[in-house]
Order: C-alpha cells, then structure tokens, then sequence
C-alpha cells in the first residue's frame, strides 16, 4: 500500500506533498485541476511507466528534471527520477538501491480503469490484444521478455519481406518462420490460458455489476489449435512467403489475433451499449484485481479516473462491494458521488484549480 507521494517537477505539480488512506482515497477537484496528473504519478511510482505520455513529457513546462518520492505502508521508500539534460534520462532508487530499469518483480501490482479502456469494447483487435499482453506480464514471469523477442522477430521478418521485393527470399525467410512460430506458440498459449481463466469468473460478476441478466463471454481467437499451433503456423507461413512478399508484412501469427468478447452471442463491438461497455471493462478491472493479488501475492493498487459519473446508483453500489479488499483511488468532480458508497474509512484529497 502507498502511504506518502511527494510529486516534484512532475506535469502540473511544483512541489507537493500527499497522505492516503489504506482504503479509499477520493481525489475530487474540477476540469484540468490535476486530478489525473496525481494518478498517472501513482502509476508511474509503482510500475515506472506513463499510460498516457512519454517519460520527458512528464517533466513539468521548461524544466530540466521531475522526481517523485513515495513511502509505502511497510516503510519501504521508491522514488523515480526523470531527467532531460542528463543521463541517464530516468532512474529508479527502491530503499536507497539504483536501478535503470525495474524487472516486473520489483514494479507494484497495479490495475487503472480511465476512459480510453472503453475502447477495449469499442475499438480493434490490438486494443484486445495489447490488453492481455500487457496483464501477462504483470502476471507471469518472463513473458514481457517473450513479447520482446516476437516483436524483434517480426519486425525481422517484415524486414526482409521489403528488401527483397524482387526476388524469391523463401531460403531465407526459413530461420524467421521458424522463429516466429516457436514464439507465438509460447505467446499464444499464455493468451489462452489467460483468457481461459478471466471467463470462469466474468459472467457471474458481469450480472452482479450490471444488475441484469445479459450473458457475456470470452475467449481467444486463435487461428489453430494451441498445441498444433507452431507446426500449423509454420505451414502457413511457407505456403503464404509469396503473398506475403507482395504485401509486405507477415499476414498471420498471434499478432494478427483478437480476444473475442460476445453479450448474449453477438461481438460487443457490434452490439454494446456505452453502459454495457463499461460495465464489461469494469468487471474485466475487478477480475485482473483478483488475478493480481492471487499471482503476486499482493493487493494491488485501483486506480480509476472518472469511473463513477456515468454509473447508476445500483450498479456503483455493486462495484462498491468488490473494491473494499484494495487501497483505492477514485478521480472525480463530485465528491458526493462517490462518498455515499464508501461509508467505511475514506479520505478526500481536494485538488484546486490553481494547479491547472
């Protein structure tokens, strides 16, 4: 759990100082306040990365560095400094330890919820993808390092594919079709697996967030069976080199794939509404809540932005019962809101308007 957060130089905040509470933690203030700023510094704190913004954007307006100093319930100390006239450009310090680069071990587990996640409904199959790619490896060790070498592989490939317009490159693009199906048969079989575990329990905490008795189900679209998938991709891949050369770019392989999300056996791209989309990706933040405090062994950290405004009564009161296990931090313009569901310890931390 987070217990202090001094924002240095970082976006809207000079130098500022903030206390939370173990549980709820309600950041109210108007429009362009500061209100997000606060929770993009308390994502970058715990997993060293911006959802929304690269590291020297983060950097307050004409000034040469930013930092941030947390203190966790435990007493344990992280701080994260940027810097755009030094090198190097970012370090961490865990507990007076310097570091460059965090391995997953060393991030807080985290899960954010901010508008833009509806477009995990709403938009294409990268969005999906990057989705369960990027809960993999918060989850399981070593696959941020797989995705890395797939996307260096592909990349290869593709590569070639270009160059070599004019000519047959089969001999060639061999070892590459080789390579990338390994990898993806490892890569696919996490999405599946992951997907596999997010379906036992979304449908019944969908009906209990949405209070209604719409089915939703989900599953990955794979092309090929996963324990086939490395030979039948590698087939592919060979009868398809020619088309593939006239294209350009690789036309098969995980990175081609989609995690198919249906309401009542229709694609919810094609048939939700904006409640029901919300309500969907809201269920899909409480179960990698779930996933995370399992595999980690630690409760993460919420972070939603906005989330309870376009929320009825009855289905904030049902998201309300799944948020008492985790320290939590809710964005809003209307403490009210959000006060009435959390009657138990709760902290408001007022934002002004100066700070835009």
């Amino acid at each position: 759990m987070l217990a202090e957060l001094r924002l240095k130089q970082f976006r809207s905040y000079a130098d500022d100082s903030f206390e939370f509470s173990p549980s709820v933690n309600i950041i109210v203030g108007p429009n362009a306040s500061g209100k997000t700023n606060l929770l993009e510094a308390i994502l970058f704190i715990a997993r060293g990365t911006s959802y929304r913004a690269k590291d020297s954007e983060l950097i307050a307006f004409d000034k040469p560095w930013a930092r941030l100093d947390a203190r966790l319930a435990n007493n344990s100390q992280r701080t994260v400094k940027l810097n755009n006239e030094a090198l190097p450009a970012k370090l961490y310090e865990l507990d007076g330890k310097a570091y460059q680069r965090l391995t997953a071990a060393n991030t807080l587990p985290v899960v954010l919820f901010e508008p833009n996640h509806l477009q995990l409904v709403s938009g294409g199959p990268e969005r999906r993808r990057e989705y369960l790619d990027d809960l993999l490896e918060q989850t399981r060790p070593g696959y941020g390092a797989l995705r890395r070498q797939y996307k260096r592989t592909l990349a290869q490939r593709n590569a070639l594919l270009k160059r070599s317009s004019q000519h047959d490159v089969s001999t060639q693009l061999f070892p590459w079709n080789v390579r990338l199906s390994q990898l993806a048969g490892q890569l696919v079989r996490a999405r599946d697996e992951l997907a596999g575990q997010l379906q036992k329990g979304l449908p019944k905490l969908y009906r209990e967030l949405s209070q209604s008795k719409t089915k939703v189900a989900l599953r990955y679209g794979a092309q090929w069976p996963t324990d086939q998938y490395e030979t039948q991709l590698l087939k592919k891949l060979e009868a398809t080199a020619e088309l593939d050369q006239q294209r350009g770019f690789t036309a098969n392989g995980p990175h081609r794939e989609d995690l198919i999300l249906e309401f009542d056996g229709h694609l919810a791209q094609e048939s939700a509404s904006r409640g029901e989309a919300r309500t969907l990706v809201l269920a899909l933040k409480v179960m990698e809540l779930k996933l995370l405090s399992q595999l980690r062994d630690q409760a993460p950290l919420l972070l939603l932005d906005d989330v309870f405004s376009e929320l009825d009564g009855a289905r904030r009161r049902a998201l309300t019962e799944h948020l008492r296990d985790y320290q939590t931090f809710i964005t809003t313009t209307d403490a009210d809101i959000v006060l009435q569901h959390f009657t138990d310890s709760c902290q408001i931390i007022a934002i002004g308007a100066t700070l835009s």
